[in-house]
């Protein structure tokens, strides 16, 4: 007759234990590896983005006061003799890892701005610069509009004029705003 011996079976739970707790510490340094990924992608976004906008200005401020008609435009300006280009490259977007934008059109039917097409949320939620203080709260990057809005462009109302409640005021809201 053989006897086991009991520390055999203890070895065995010991390594059991050990993978099992390497596998957690191996999820969580993925899951800080994914967050840290996003992060980037977010700050070259914004980046990017502020990019395309400061090249959309300066094209508006560069010759009469048109918007690109597309964003190729922005790589050499066909309105003057001379080559000028206010973007290197047409940069692709990095949360969807595509050259296509999403565009804020003008009301003259060209290009005021950029924002990107994913519909994920983003983890950056405040502390955006002032330039991009609109972003925060956002609950997708497609929010996220890199827009050029001339000073010039007349701005559109935001409805009608709110009405005062006045107790015993008889006049509807339609009357009053004529």
């Amino acid at each position: 007759m053989r006897r086991a011996r009991p520390a055999a079976g203890f070895t065995y739970l010991t390594i059991l234990f050990v993978v099992a707790i390497m596998g957690v510490g191996l999820a969580l340094a993925g899951e800080v590896w994914h967050t840290a990924a996003v992060r980037e992608r977010e700050a070259a976004l914004l980046w990017t983005g502020e990019q395309y906008r400061r090249a959309i200005e300066r094209y508006y401020l560069a010759g009469p006061r048109q918007y690109p008609r597309e964003l190729a435009d922005l790589l050499k300006d066909s309105r003057k003799a001379n080559v000028e280009r206010y973007l290197r490259r047409l940069y692709p977007d990095p949360i969807t890892n595509s050259a296509e934008w999403g565009v804020v059109k003008a009301p003259d039917g060209g290009v005021m701005g950029i924002y990107s097409r994913s519909e994920d949320k983003p983890f950056k939620e405040t502390g955006f610069k002032p330039a991009q203080a609109d972003f925060a709260g956002a609950q997708k990057y497609s929010d996220w509009k890199f827009v050029y809005v001339s000073p010039a462009a007349p701005q559109q109302p935001a409805g009608p004029k709110p009405v005062p409640a006045t107790p015993g005021a008889s006049k509807s809201a339609a009357q009053i705003n004529r």
